[in-house]
């Protein structure tokens, strides 16, 4: 769920997917034994299991309502004969045990998106997780790429699958911004979850032209209106950039969006719009250049913290919401930073990657981040040794209080994913899952 540049871009990214690996899927012990309550293992991959009806809960990420938090898995590898079309968007639904990819179902834009004048778009990315119409079902954003002649305003390439007992089964419906709420011919896009007015109901903010964003107010019909919705907001900068939870660092009851002055991947400065009762139309903190940011409460204050991976360090605001927030550098090479409580401490700790390295852990203390106590994450079986798996998640998805993270590594033409569990002194080295996105489409 991430901002991956133009709708050009992302629709030749589609090309570069490779065949797929039929793996296993299991949860072994360290000797190959099931050991676990609800462990599973096939030689091919698990056989698909219903999804469990849920009753709505307030978990983030729960599409199913069932309590338990889901994956949302936007890269994909294409079948051989694909053509290159965009494999689609996959979800492993989670259990009282974490994730099972044994529940899993492949959102494709010919099922699952709305068409345009009888043509569905060839895009489908995932861009944000929330509940937007508050019944108590996690609802997913996405970005798709509807025709366009070029004339006058551009369609709105937003959408929304809404969640339901069963999760992610109906077809998705159009975002829909109101002309007050737009500004420009450029699309709207980036769209970010949140509630930026503090009223309990989760709003969307989504870019316009130039350092604009449309605030559109929550709850969300089934039709994808949004409540209510202004002119568009001044903000300090022109992309908006998504967050794997909202952020509220002044501590007002309303959640603050991150700008930035550059699109995700690109060493860009950021800065907070604060969000109030009109919604984040106030400037905040300032934030150092760099690629990636995270917020949480490394030394485990109330203050949040917040970090930028710059390329060759990370730049730690301590206390960000406050008068006089600490600085401090930490000297940890990467371009992606996630952040979570995994070794259950109450402090946040960090996953730094996109260096020459495999991802190292960071975790917090009463002082703050220590790189004296990196890490790299643990290595994911049968891999060679320079390889170099990319964090897809850092999340609690078997809820033990730790954060569990979710590793994803292309080998050839084959991709294998892995979640470890976090653990008092950091990632346990033997994953609890292991499948392959061939599962999707097997």
């Amino acid at each position: 769920m991430r901002y991956r540049g133009s709708r050009a871009a992302r629709a030749a990214g589609a090309g570069l997917c490779c065949a797929l690996l039929a793996a296993g899927c299991g949860l072994l012990s360290a000797g190959g034994a099931d050991s676990r309550p609800g462990a599973r293992h096939t030689a091919s991959g698990p056989p698909l299991r219903p999804v469990p009806h849920g009753k709505g809960s307030e978990t983030a990420d729960d599409f199913n309502g069932d309590g338990h938090p889901d994956l949302v898995l936007d890269t994909l590898l294409n079948p051989d004969d694909s053509h290159d079309d965009d494999p689609g968007i996959g979800i492993v639904y989670g259990s009282e045990h974490g994730l099972d990819p044994a529940v899993r179902r492949l959102l494709t834009p010919a099922r699952h998106a709305a068409a345009t004048k009888g043509v569905a778009p060839a895009v489908f990315d995932a861009e944000a997780a929330c509940d937007l119409d508050g019944d108590g079902f996690t609802d997913l954003v996405v970005s798709t790429d509807p025709p366009y002649d070029g004339q006058g305003r551009p369609p709105v390439p937003v959408q929304i699958l809404f969640g339901s007992p069963a999760g992610l089964t109906a077809r998705a419906v159009k975002l829909r911004i109101p002309d007050r709420a737009r500004f420009g011919n450029e699309w709207p896009d980036q769209p970010v979850c949140g509630d930026f007015d503090g009223d309990g109901a989760q709003d969307l903010a989504v870019t316009a032209s130039g350092p604009r964003a449309s605030f559109l107010r929550g709850p969300f019909t089934r039709q994808g209106a949004p409540k209510g919705a202004g002119a568009p907001l001044d903000i300090p900068g022109t992309v908006l950039a998504g967050l794997p939870a909202p952020v509220d660092v002044d501590r007002d009851g309303a959640d603050d969006l991150l700008v930035r002055s550059g699109a995700a991947g690109r060493n860009a400065k950021g800065r907070l719009a604060l969000g109030g009762a009109q919604g984040p139309d106030t400037a905040g903190a300032a934030l150092p250049a760099g690629f990636g940011t995270a917020f949480g409460r490394f030394d485990g204050g109330a203050p949040v913290d917040a970090v930028v991976a710059t390329g060759d360090r990370l730049a730690v605001r301590y206390g960000i919401g406050t008068g006089a927030p600490r600085s401090a550098s930490v000297a940890v090479a990467g371009e992606s930073v996630a952040a979570g409580d995994v070794t259950g401490d109450g402090r946040t700790d960090l996953v730094v990657s996109g260096g020459t390295t495999r991802p190292v852990f960071l975790p917090g203390s009463a002082t703050g981040l220590r790189p004296d106590r990196k890490q790299p994450v643990p290595k994911p079986p049968g891999m060679p040794a320079d390889a170099r798996p990319a964090v897809v998640r850092l999340a609690d998805f078997d809820d033990d209080g730790r954060a569990d993270l979710v590793l994803r590594t292309v080998h050839g033409t084959r991709d294998t994913l892995t979640v470890h569990r976090g653990t008092a002194t950091g990632f346990a080295t033997d994953p609890t899952v292991t499948f392959s996105t061939a599962a999707f489409t097997e």
